[in-house]
């Protein structure tokens, strides 16, 4: 199914939990999609859960109706461990499925269980797989056995679907024979800020901590990195900035592991998290499963020097640009910090190109201009480049 290139369009987006929010990288993906692509004249409903934030209740914003121009629409959710997302896009499938729109677009594999539904209503169904969910290590089995469910029905029933790393595109390549678009995330240049807010809050002052910024759920490495932290020679504090993602034994855990010199700052948005990115010596991103990691790329953009997995997802972000160890090795990871906290003019030199490469390299704007031109049916015939200088609204 094609859709018309003369006229705007009307996009439904579900599978995120709800925007404006920074819960996690689907939430700000679905945010720049949909806000660009409304400044683009087209029209665009995203259904958001209707549940309380995953990081707890005292995180809960507004409950908007409209943000900078994208509808939000809040879907009935069961809000338990395990059930919020299904009920939520189980919810939003029905109401996408009726509505009057030329395009549904699904957010990670989960919710992709139902994109039989409105692709049976005769819509065009484009699914975006964030990352292999069902690997995630807080699922159980019945959330692992769903997740995968709905990869399986993304494969059979959506018109397009994009991945965000190579080693996925050849994933479904290899398990299912059906071809991929990769289009990447995006980033956008930054300001820094000085630290003025994680001085009152932490003591935080430049260069005087590391920094782990995301959710605090085990696939996310954090374990690897406190263990590593225990016998470096430093006067450096590791910030481990994130909310828990339901997974508060985990965070449990975290907090055993950690010795006098680690710092907890509990979800951060906001000016502190701008000044938490651009006051840090280095940037740890020790995770052993990724999609696409936006913290990275927005480390990058506020100029960091940032020592990350050696997983395919990290290093074809910041190719030579950062510096990496061997996944789920402490020790390798230990090495690594111990190098940069004694080698300053390293992490400078890493530093000083790091945000011109990472803005060229990924724009929001070339995003959406792919992600448009696949709702429309455009793509060239290899599923992965297309037509240079064709730009949407020119």
């Amino acid at each position: 199914m094609t859709v018309r290139a003369d006229r705007d369009l009307k996009i439904a987006m579900f599978g995120h939990k709800r925007i404006p929010s920074r819960e996690g990288g689907v939430e700000v993906v679905v945010e720049e999609l949909a806000v660009r692509m409304v400044a683009l004249h087209h029209h665009v409903t995203c259904y958001n859960r209707s549940g309380h934030h995953v990081s707890g209740q005292e995180y809960d914003g507004a409950r908007l109706r409209e943000y900078k121009g994208v509808r939000l629409k809040s879907v009935w959710t069961l809000d338990k461990k395990g059930l919020a997302a299904m009920s939520a896009s189980v919810s939003a499938a029905f109401r996408t499925a009726w509505g009057k729109y030329d395009v549904v677009h699904i957010h990670a594999e989960g919710p992709s269980f139902m994109c039989w539904l409105p692709k049976l209503l005769g819509k065009r169904v484009i699914v975006t797989v964030h990352g292999l969910d069902w690997a995630r290590a807080k699922w159980g089995k019945l959330a692992s056995w769903y997740i995968k469910s709905g990869e399986k029905n993304a494969v059979r029933f959506a018109d397009e679907i994009i991945v965000l790393s190579e080693g996925v595109k050849h994933y479904f390549q290899q398990t299912y024979g059906r071809e991929t678009v990769f289009i990447p995330n995006g980033v956008t240049p930054v300001q820094k800020r000085e630290a003025v807010e994680i001085k009152k809050q932490w003591g935080l002052e430049k260069d005087s901590y590391v920094l782990f910024l995301g959710r605090l759920v085990p696939e996310k490495g954090v374990h690897y990195l406190l263990e590593a932290w225990k016998g470096l020679r430093t006067d450096k504090k590791l910030v481990i900035a994130g909310g828990s993602s339901d997974t508060r034994d985990y965070t449990d855990r975290l907090r055993a592991l950690a010795g006098d010199n680690v710092i907890f700052t509990g979800f951060q948005q906001g000016q502190a998290l701008e000044e938490l990115y651009s006051n840090a010596y280095v940037y740890v991103l020790p995770s052993d499963l990724e999609g696409m990691p936006l913290s990275l790329l927005e480390a990058m953009s506020y100029g960091n020097c940032c020592v990350v997995s050696d997983i395919e997802e990290c290093l074809q972000v910041v190719e030579d640009h950062a510096v990496s160890f061997k996944k789920g090795d402490a020790e390798d990871l230990a090495a690594a910090l111990q190098k940069l906290i004694d080698r300053p003019e390293e992490v400078r030199t890493l530093k000083s190109g790091a945000a011109a490469y990472i803005c060229q390299k990924f724009s929001w704007d070339d995003t959406v201009n792919k992600t448009i031109r696949l709702y429309r049916g455009k793509q060239e015939p290899d599923g992965n480049d297309f037509a240079a200088g064709k730009r949407e609204g020119k």
